[in-house]
């Protein structure tokens, strides 16, 4: 039987902010598998079309899995009916993705919850999709994971609504900072991206090597 306590998690802090220009999404880069870090490169965002991107936490397997059936989904579903998917489109069918999948007798619990931002003509949208596959369109801040506790105190001490995409971008780091201080499963380096009327764009990369130094 598999050890739960050994399986392969991104432990993580993933947030996404809504700001008055566009949207801001980050998570850490951490991933576990118990008490031990399994990798300090992982990209929790995925672009998964044109103008939309997706936060994962969760059991890394499903993750992975249902990332790459989204991608398919909406490419083939764009092929079908000749226009640009919608984000709220999206979004409903992740989050029954999702659903089904939780559902789904296995030894190991296929937990996945995902944070989806993007763009489409009537706006910028954030869902939120918890691991049951549940849906909530989010109309400011949203963080997922196991350090979300210390991001939300971040968060709801410092957002605005007339923050500015760069605003949010700042906000966010912030954020992530206080999870990765307080949180053993969040760290090892951080990444940021923007959906705004130009697009995807991954402002902040950054990793952290923890190694001591001496002379």
């Amino acid at each position: 039987m598999a050890d739960i306590d050994k399986t392969l998690s991104t432990g993580t802090t993933t947030l996404a902010i809504v700001c008055k220009d566009g949207l801001v999404l980050a998570a850490d880069k951490r991933a576990t598998a118990g008490y031990m870090i399994a990798n300090k490169k992982t990209e929790k965002i995925q672009q998964i079309a044109d103008t939309m991107v997706i936060t994962m936490a969760g059991t890394v397997s499903d993750a992975q899995l249902l990332t790459k059936l989204i991608k398919a989904e909406l490419q083939l579903k764009k092929i079908r009916t000749g226009r640009e998917n919608t984000v709220k489109e999206a979004a409903n069918l992740l989050a029954n993705m999702v659903y089904g999948n939780i559902r789904r007798m296995s030894m190991i619990p296929g937990i996945a919850h995902f944070i989806l931002g993007g763009s489409d003509e009537s706006g910028n949208y954030i869902y939120d999709i918890y691991p049951d596959g549940s849906l909530s369109q989010i109309d400011d801040y949203i963080s997922s994971g196991s350090g979300s506790v210390m991001a939300f105190g971040v968060l709801e001490t410092l957002y605005s609504k007339n923050l500015t995409v760069a605003d949010g971008v700042d906000l966010a780091i912030k954020a992530l900072n206080a999870a990765m201080q307080r949180d053993i499963a969040s760290g090892n380096g951080a990444m940021v991206v923007t959906v705004t009327k130009d697009g995807v764009k991954t402002v902040f990369d950054q990793d952290i090597e923890g190694y001591l130094k001496h002379k």
